[in-house]
């Protein structure tokens, strides 16, 4: 499970520790939204009330913002919790999860906005779900 990072996403894991006085394990970036992945215990606390550390990171970065838990295990269910989390507001119908396969059935909308222009989006999933999960082939159908 090797993740890496580029000197930019370090930068804004320090400005992001900065504001919200949690230190992130991991940043990426998903559909021009930058994705922070904090333990579970501290999510709340990264947010802040009433969104304000989300506001005021979306304010300097001029980006949007999301907070997300980082998963425990490698289980399916932690897969689908993982993934519904960062394509949300997207919505598909099931998920399989077979040993390093994903597949994802979504209605056509649903298809369409996961997959994106030029297959970017589903590109980008599918290098995050390498990275913490392991797992080498996504589908979408």
């Amino acid at each position: 499970m090797t993740r890496t990072l580029d000197m930019q996403f370090i930068r804004y894991m320090n400005l992001f520790s900065r504001v919200s006085r949690v230190s992130a394990r991991h940043c990426f970036s998903y559909n021009n939204m930058l994705i922070f992945v904090v333990p579970a215990r501290e999510v709340k606390t990264a947010i802040g009330p009433n969104n304000s550390n989300l506001q005021q990171l979306s304010k300097i970065l001029l980006k949007r913002i999301r907070v997300v838990a980082q998963p425990d295990t490698k289980s399916a269910k932690d897969v689908g919790e993982f993934i519904t989390t960062i394509i949300s507001p997207v919505t598909f119908n099931s998920l399989d999860v077979n040993g390093d396969e994903v597949k994802i059935s979504a209605d056509m909308e649903g298809k369409a906005r996961l997959i994106g222009r030029q297959r970017v989006r589903e590109k980008e999933l599918a290098e995050i779900l390498d990275q913490y999960f392991g797992i080498k082939k996504l589908s979408i159908v």
